[in-house]
């Protein structure tokens, strides 16, 4: 592989390890163990494992090599491992780097599940958190402290889509002596070079527009070799979270096809956008790709384009949310995002139930807000789903 090539020539060759077949799809290594030639070599391999040789699949495997391999390679980082899903990333991110008497600054803006291990889990074994306003620098300043290890953000927020300045949140971070790490899977790694902007540990659930057709769950984490290696990785591999080779195959097709698709859905959006934004049963319309977003410019410069969701804040609250997705009949209502097929969320109701109506009002979903999550669909077809959805929701 030479460094010259771009992303999306990465994303179909980067990472690939032949057997002696010489096949052309990556081979698919459905195994729990691996054989020595001799009780000398287990030994020897057990002191110090080789780039090419394996252990255990809860350690590593060729297939799953390949997938980390690749996506390295597409986010310019040293090192990557992958995991069994996006929330067991997070959890081993947060886990390995995180001790009693630490501190984390975190957006409050997070999916549900993130904000649980922060503000359960962690404060659980001692580690203090505070969340902040992920939009106000001044804020993030504020909360830094001297026992301040880390600041977690998602680049663009589910399901609000608030986006995130992290080149400037990266270098007050750093300026703390703190890591920071970034959850990416809204910004995709088609749209945005988060590592390059100054994050240093780079989150993906892989389930989301990696797999990109609702198959199977997966996770990744990318970073420096000496995290990854050294931190992150015996952390994982003695808690069992590894993604399984079948799964780590499925990925890495689906990478082959991720700028091709995302691409696509990004068109989607930014046409379903512009088409309902001023619908008279719209509170707000939610999208980085309109110039009337509150980070608009924020988001294309950090972004190529505005991203694959959407999200549509209807006057009526619950009642009105309701009326829109049983009006759909090519979006699917489920809770999954960049899919091949487009699908919207109630996310009051579903992925941020737990939360307190509280919560989610500082949080700004409200309960007539709809996730939408932009799929493959001819964009006419989607424009006019949308437009006489809302039309019922009036």
């Amino acid at each position: 592989m030479t460094d010259s090539w771009t992303p999306r020539t990465k994303m179909v060759h980067a990472g690939t390890r032949r057997s002696q077949y010489g096949e052309v799809s990556e081979a698919l290594f459905l195994t729990q163990g691996f054989v020595y030639p001799s009780a000398e070599a287990a030994r020897d391999r057990f002191q110090e494992c080789g780039d090419d040789e394996y252990i255990y699949a809860r350690y590593a495997n060729p297939t799953v090599a390949m997938f980390e391999d690749r996506l390295a390679a597409i986010e310019g980082a040293e090192a990557a491992f992958a995991t069994a899903s996006g929330m067991a990333a997070v959890n081993g991110v947060l886990f390995s780097l995180l001790r009693a008497g630490d501190h984390v600054v975190a957006a409050k803006a997070l999916f549900g599940s993130s904000l649980y291990i922060l503000e359960t889990l962690l404060a659980g074994y001692g580690v203090e958190v505070s969340f902040v306003d992920g939009t106000d620098l001044d804020a993030w300043r504020a909360a830094m402290r001297p026992n301040t290890r880390l600041a977690f953000v998602e680049a663009i927020s589910n399901p609000t889509l608030e986006v995130v300045d992290i080149a400037t949140i990266a270098e007050i971070a750093h300026d703390g002596g703190a890591l920071l790490a970034v959850d990416n899977v809204f910004a995709t790694p088609v749209f945005q070079r988060t590592l390059d902007l100054g994050a240093d540990v780079l989150v993906y659930s892989a389930t989301k527009h990696i797999d990109g057709q609702g198959r199977c769950l997966g996770g990744v984490v990318l970073g420096t070799t000496d995290y990854i290696r050294n931190t992150l990785e015996p952390y994982m591999k003695h808690t069992g979270g590894a993604l399984s080779p079948f799964n780590a195959w499925v990925m890495l097709k689906g990478l082959e096809t991720l700028a091709l698709r995302c691409n696509a859905q990004a068109d989607s959006a930014l046409d379903i956008a512009r088409a309902a934004d001023g619908h008279a049963a719209l509170a707000r319309m939610i999208y980085p790709g309109l110039e009337n977003h509150p980070q608009h410019a924020l988001a294309m410069r950090q972004m190529t384009k505005g991203g694959t969701m959407v999200s549509l804040d209807l006057k009526g609250g619950q009642d009105a949310a309701f009326r829109f997705l049983n009006a759909l009949e090519i979006v699917i209502i489920s809770n999954n995002l960049g899919d091949a097929k487009s699908i919207a969320t109630h996310p009051a109701t579903t992925t941020h139930q737990r939360l307190s109506p509280e919560q989610r009002a500082a949080l700004g979903i409200t309960d007539g807000l709809v996730r939408l999550s932009v799929g493959l669909e001819d964009s006419h077809d989607l424009v006019a789903e949308v437009l006489q959805a809302l039309d019922k929701a009036e």
